[in-house]
């Protein structure tokens, strides 16, 4: 097992690894800092998942594939599923450490609150408070049901917090079902939570229990347990691969208990078919315990009209446009003996430096790596290395070089001139925003509701967008999207013809 050497560490030159986060069997997660994010932007901090196949001691080219296309599989997973409860991907990349080691990383935002099984250990959740996170986890699953993701480790150690404690997020998607008729279904999860269609526990069993294909109710088994934990602050390993048959003894004194156990035995049923099918149906039970909670502020903000389905919270930063698409490659792939390799090197020696390497002094460079390079680069304490990005050495002539650059630093001047004047135009309300120009994303909106000038209930009403209405969102601002009417829900007599501003993100399905 060999980690990576990255603590200290620039990586491709933007980000910087502050401290390591933890380690799986088969990723290494640090924390850094995006030197190209404003210090004010809510992802100025953000988290580095670095993929390190040398974590597993028996590698060999079939598991270092299978390796690579998870990881993959988990930034594509985390793409369809975009939404303002489950965690974020930002980025993506390759590169070596400081070993000359390749790795792929992706790039997540960063959620300071921690998790809800910390939460709950060090804070008792009231009732009402755990049905507010409850709901917007249900949210977020829910619409990854909808995108055919099954996540398979639903657990409150990964639900995770914002700073604020107010927005819980789904985080974690290495073991999801990205395609449901994928087959054989693996053993994965944890013991506690796994339901028995994929519980490690029950991996010796599958000649007794046969499970032909994985359904949405396999993490509603997942989630009903969580909600045992968060409601009750107690660990359900009483009821590993079992249905919760009774609650702790302190939780059996409350008015909502006995509600509370029908609810938690019939998602936790052996039978998938026996359990709530969907997420909407356990949801719409477990909201009836609302009528317990101590304050009356959910039913007075939403009488007289109630939320058929758990409605989502967005945090600051949010967007529901993806990054670019990853496309990673086995070390194989990668042809690894044609690349340069690189040397443990101070920040101010450049890649460009470590190219004009002497090869007599610096037999690192002719690939003997068992040999400290000679003279040694100097380090200088509290300062970041730099980890650079994978490249290879282009063979054109010095002075094509030159021109090339030239050339291509004209070119970014004149559209930065360009951008910034479409900047401009496009806040005076002249042009439309980048997001409606190049098709931003889709939804559809979930009830009537009035189209504003500004990002806040206060704002001018600008126009009416009908129930049903598909709409483009070309923007987001803390719970607002800026959206263009693409096509009303119905025929309006007497609303203004207004198609593009701002709506609350409750009201908006994304697609």
């Amino acid at each position: 097992m060999k980690e990576l050497a990255l603590n200290n560490c620039r990586l491709d030159g933007r980000y910087d690894i502050t401290e390591p986060l933890g380690r799986g069997s088969y990723a290494e997660i640090y924390i850094a800092v995006d030197r190209m994010a404003s210090p004010q932007s809510p992802h100025s901090n953000i988290v580095i998942k670095a993929l390190n196949v040398h974590l597993q001691n028996d590698l060999d080219v079939d598991l270092e594939r299978t390796l690579v296309e998870n990881f993959q599989n988990e930034a594509i997973a985390l793409d369809r599923v975009r939404h303002p409860n489950i965690i974020s991907r930002l980025g993506h990349g390759t590169a070596r450490d400081l070993r000359g080691t390749v790795f792929h990383y992706l790039v997540l935002e960063y959620l300071s609150g921690g998790d809800l099984a910390r939460r709950c250990r060090e804070k008792s959740l009231t009732l009402s408070q755990a049905l507010k996170y409850l709901e917007q986890v249900c949210a977020g699953l829910g619409f990854a049901h909808k995108n055919n993701i099954i996540h398979r480790d639903i657990k409150p150690q990964n639900l995770l917090l914002t700073k604020d404690l107010e927005t819980v997020k789904i985080a974690d998607f290495g073991v999801a079902r990205v395609n449901q008729s994928d087959s054989p279904i693996t053993r994965v999860g944890t013991n506690v939570f796994a339901p028995p269609e994929h519980s490690p526990l029950l991996s010796g069993m599958t000649d007794t229990i046969t499970y032909t294909e994985l359904t949405p109710a396999a993490d509603i088994y997942s989630l009903a347990k969580s909600a045992y934990v968060l409601i009750t602050c107690e660990s359900p390993r009483f009821f590993s691969n079992q249905p919760i048959t009774e609650l702790p003894f302190a939780v059996r004194q409350e008015d909502f208990a006995a509600d509370l156990l029908k609810i938690l035995n019939k998602a936790t049923q052996i039978n998938p078919a026996e359990r709530h099918q969907n997420v909407n149906d356990f949801w719409n039970d477990l909201s009836k315990l609302k009528k317990y909670t101590d304050t009356g502020d959910y039913i007075t903000k939403i009488t007289p009209k109630l939320q058929t389905s758990p409605q989502a919270h967005v945090a600051r930063g949010y967007t529901p446009i993806a990054p670019q698409k990853p496309s990673f490659n086995t070390s194989r792939d990668l042809k690894l003996k044609n690349l340069p390799q690189l040397a443990n090197a101070s920040p101010v020696i450049s890649l460009d430096a470590r190219r004009n390497f002497n090869p007599i002094q610096n037999n690192h460079v002719n690939g003997n790596l068992n040999q400290p390079p000679n003279p040694q680069p100097n380090v200088f304490e509290n300062q970041p290395i730099v980890v650079d990005k994978i490249i290879s050495t282009p063979k054109k002539p010095q002075k094509f070089l030159k021109r090339l650059a030239i050339f291509v630093i004209l070119i970014g001047m004149f559209t930065g001139i360009l951008f910034a004047t479409h900047s401009y135009l496009s806040g005076l309300g002249i042009l439309p925003k980048f997001g409606s120009l190049f098709g931003g994303k889709t939804g559809t909106a979930n009830t009537d509701v009035n189209l504003r000038s500004a990002p806040n209930a206060n704002s001018d009403r600008i126009g009416f967008v009908t129930k049903n209405s598909r709409v483009r969102i070309v923007n987001s601002q803390n719970n607002w999207y800026q959206i263009d009417v693409i096509e009303q829900g119905r025929q309006v007599d007497g609303q203004t013809s207004e198609n593009h501003g701002w709506v609350n993100g409750r009201y908006i399905d994304s697609e």
